[in-house]
Order: C-alpha cells, then structure tokens, then sequence
C-alpha cells in the first residue's frame, strides 16, 4: 500500500472519530448520561468489528501465540478506549465538536511525539526535531486560533 493512499486512510479516520464523537455525544445527550452512550457505542463497535474480522480473518491466532500476549494488552487499551471516548461524549455536548476534537487533537499530538520520541509502547522511536517542534507548535497555534472566542 502506497504511503499517499496510508496517508488519505489516516486522514479518513480522523473524519470518522470527530463523526462518531459529535453523534455519540448526542446520544449521550438523548439517554442522560454519556457512559450510556459508550456502552452502546462499544457493544455496536463490537458488532461492527466482528462482522469485518469474520469477513478478514482466515486463521485466528494459535494458542501459543495469545500466550505470549501480555496480560495488561487484553484490557489496558479498552480502559483507555473508554475513557477516552467518554470523556469526548461528555465534553462534546458542553464545548462543541470543534472545540473537544482540537482540544483532544492536541493531546494527542503532545503525547504522540513524546512517545514517539522516547519509543514508548514497544512502537518505533522518532526522535524529537527541530522541524517537528515547529509543526507541533504551528498546530497548537491553530488549535489556539480555533479555539478562541
């Protein structure tokens, strides 16, 4: 796969987060309390994925091979998955999607270059440079310029 097409993938994603953000924040709105709403989106996402797995996957992986999974990787991501989405359908609704995504933008980005940086997560190091200190900044600028009233 073409690293442009990776890139439009990536971009698309995006899209798809600050969609489903503003639509479950609504739902978390319509049913009064916004855990409601991240259980229901978990459980369809849940559907979802297994109907895409069942229509991908043509060996599931071997005994051996969940034995080596740490235990902390069978759980550690959905926490943070539902914290995370949780905390995107509470703020929605009260800041605006604008606002919660490019606010949760930039705590992502933050986070992804530190981590990146140091290589945490077992995920391939990116050093810290110059040039990506300026793009990190240039974007919190933005978010910024979004940002204010």
């Amino acid at each position: 796969m073409s690293h442009l097409i990776l890139l439009l993938l990536a971009f698309t994603g995006g899209i798809f987060l600050a969609l489903q953000g503003g639509l479950n924040a609504q739902l978390g709105v319509l049913l009064r309390h916004p855990l409601l709403a991240t259980v229901v989106a978990f459980f369809f996402s849940t559907f979802f994925a297994l109907l895409l797995a069942a229509g991908q996957i043509r060996q599931l992986p071997s005994r051996a091979v969940l034995q080596q999974v740490p235990v902390y990787m069978w759980f550690a991501g959905g926490f943070c998955s539902v914290v995370g989405i949780s905390l995107y359908y509470y703020t929605i609704p009260k800041l605006g999607v604008a606002t919660m995504i490019s606010l949760g933008l930039c705590g992502q980005l933050i986070f992804a270059v530190v981590a990146g940086h140091f290589g945490w997560l077992h995920l391939p190091m990116e050093p810290l440079t110059i040039k990506k200190t300026i793009g990190v900044v240039a974007i919190i600028g933005g978010i910024l310029l979004i940002n204010i009233k």
